[in-house]
């Protein structure tokens, strides 16, 4: 048994990587997928490893407050749009696919909030995106829960996670597959 990481002291076996990436290519998006073996092949099982660990790391977050699903937030209160995806992170994004997940982003963000001023600054900078202060205060409340999150997931990650060689954040620099092209 290889282990691919381990979170909160337990494995991530290779073999769960394996079949995470056998669920994948045998999906619609298989003929966009990178080639195994490739260096993209190599980065995309990096990313397969991410989102499992994340998901260990949420799990283990919402045992750790006695979180369920349930009344969880649904995936589009808490990403409405492609922009709110991208900020947040495309593993972030895939975790909270999954409504455990929502309910730990609920958990961490429900004290998160903006002011009256950020409100007036913004609209003062963009008097004509939004129909009302209502509409203003939802996108900054909304944007900065999403980015206390992402902090804090990031955080609980590097406390709880611990890569092996090959598995590294396919953004580490120090892996050969991670490579800057135009």
């Amino acid at each position: 048994m290889s282990i691919a990481a381990i979170v909160d002291g337990l494995p991530v076996l290779v073999e769960e990587i394996d079949a995470r990436e056998e669920r994948l290519r045998a999906t619609r998006l298989a003929s966009s997928l990178p080639r195994h073996g490739t260096s993209e092949g190599r980065q995309l099982r990096r990313w397969l490893t991410q989102l499992l660990v994340t998901e260990r790391v949420v799990a283990a977050e919402a045992t750790r407050l006695g979180l369920t699903a349930e009344g969880a937030p649904t995936d589009d209160e808490l990403l409405p749009d492609t922009v709110a995806r991208l900020e947040i992170g495309s593993v972030a994004a895939s975790v909270l696919a999954m409504p455990l997940a929502r309910a730990v982003y609920g958990s961490v963000t429900a004290a998160v909030d903006i002011t009256d001023a950020e409100v007036d600054d913004y609209f003062t900078r963009n008097p004509l995106r939004f129909g009302s202060r209502a509409q203003i205060a939802d996108h900054l409340r909304g944007a900065a829960q999403r980015r206390a999150f992402r902090v804090w997931l990031d955080a609980r990650c590097a406390a709880l996670v611990k890569l092996a060689p090959g598995y590294e954040h396919p953004g580490d620099p120090r892996q050969p597959d991670n490579t800057h092209r135009h």
